[in-house]
Order: C-alpha cells, then sequence, then structure tokens
C-alpha cells in the first residue's frame, strides 16, 4: 500500500480524492485536511505514519507559503505533487524550486491524479521537464525575489489592509512596513513588472500566489 496525504482547503476536493484513492485498493490515505501544520501535528503525536506522497493545493488559505509548505513536507520524508489550477506561473515555478516532485493539474481526470501518485511512489519522475523550462522562459512572470518579509507585507498590504494595520500586525515599526513596500515596488520593477499603485501590487500578488483563495474569487 502507498500511503497518501491530502491537504487543500476545499473539503470537497479532497473528498473525491479520498474516495478515488480507496477505489484503488492501492492509495491509503492516512490523512486528510486542510494545512500542512495540521498534517505536521499528527505526525510528530506520533498519531499517523509518513505518507509516502503527500497532493498538496499551490496556495492554501492559511496565509503560507508553497514554498514553505514543500519544504515542511519534504523535510518530513514525503515526495510533493502540487494539485492545482496552475495558473499562476510564478508559484507553479516556485514549487517546483522548493522540492515538489511534479504538478498535477485539478482540471486533470482523477485517473492522472492517481497515475501521478503511484509514478511518483515508485521513485519515478513526473514528466513535467517541457512545463518547467516554459515557466522559466515567461518574462512576464519574472521573479522579483521578494524576500520573506516582503512577502508578508505585500500579502497583507495586496489584500486590502492599510499601512499602518500591515505593520501593527507583523509587529513592525510604520515605517519598515513603508520601506518594505518601497522595495518590492523597485524589485518589481527591476523585472519589468512596474507596481506603482496599490491595484498593481495586487495584480502582482495574485500573479505569484500571494493571495488567500476566497480574494482571489472576490471575497473579503
Amino acid at each position: 500500500m502507498t500511503r497518501v496525504a491530502l491537504i487543500d482547503d476545499h473539503e470537497s476536493v479532497r473528498l473525491g480524492l479520498e474516495a478515488a484513492c480507496a477505489r484503488t485498493g492501492v492509495l491509503d490515505v492516512e490523512f486528510s485536511g486542510a494545512t500542512v501544520l495540521a498534517y505536521l501535528k499528527e505526525r510528530m503525536a506520533g498519531k499517523i505514519p509518513p505518507a509516502d506522497v503527500v497532493v498538496l493545493d499551490l496556495t492554501l488559505g492559511d496565509g503560507t507559503t508553497v514554498t514553505e509548505n514543500v519544504q515542511r513536507l519534504t523535510a518530513d520524508g514525503a515526495n510533493v505533487i502540487i494539485h492545482s489550477v496552475a495558473d499562476r506561473p510564478a508559484t507553479v515555478r516556485e514549487a517546483l524550486v522548493a522540492g515538489a516532485a511534479g504538478i498535477v493539474s485539478k482540471s486533470s481526470p482523477t485517473g492522472d491524479v492517481l497515475s501521478s501518485i503511484m509514478i511518483v511512489a515508485a521513485g519515478e519522475a513526473l514528466n513535467n521537464v517541457e512545463w518547467a523550462s516554459a515557466i522559466e522562459g515567461d518574462r512576464a512572470f519574472a521573479d522579483a525575489q521578494l524576500s520573506t518579509r516582503e512577502r508578508e507585507v505585500l500579502r497583507l498590504y495586496a489584500a486590502g489592509l492599510p499601512l499602518k494595520a500591515v505593520a501593527s500586525q507583523l509587529g513592525v515599526a510604520y515605517s519598515t512596513a513603508k520601506e518594505n513596500i518601497a522595495r518590492i515596488r523597485v524589485k518589481y520593477l527591476d523585472v519589468g513588472r512596474d507596481a506603482p499603485t496599490k491595484l498593481d501590487l495586487r495584480r502582482r500578488a495574485e500573479e505569484d500566489g500571494l493571495l488567500p483563495e476566497d480574494l482571489l474569487d472576490g471575497g473579503h
């Protein structure tokens, strides 16, 4: 049996994959939940064995980054497959750089997802080399190389918080948050992705997968 963990903040997606895995008779779902932290807590408590393969949504609603999630899971010994709409090339590229074994679109047939799990569990690579190369060559989504703090500031600011509220939430001075925004604008300008206004910064945050799914869907 291949041990599988499903991490996605959309319950309907998880339930569908759970049922599909059960039908195979060879994929045993050990964990199904909305966050990587919840999975790792179960692991540290000894409640579940380590997963061979984790099927992970690209962007979770808890504010974590794909790099953080992939690295935490791989450090625990799991192979990670990103299961996503995959319409944000910069974030897809980030997942691959962080160590994801491959990416399967949520528009793919369920059978393709199951096959991908089995391929990765067998130690084989998914055929996503061409996809990764195309993403690397997409200059429209050139990586601005934001620091972790800059990403945190941008995520909150682009989500609609005033800069003073951003500073308060992160426990930094207002001047520090303001300097972060200035550096973020310069970094995007340097890679040809100008962001002179707050709306432009929101667009860049959307392109780079820094906003929660509910905001991308139009919610607040």
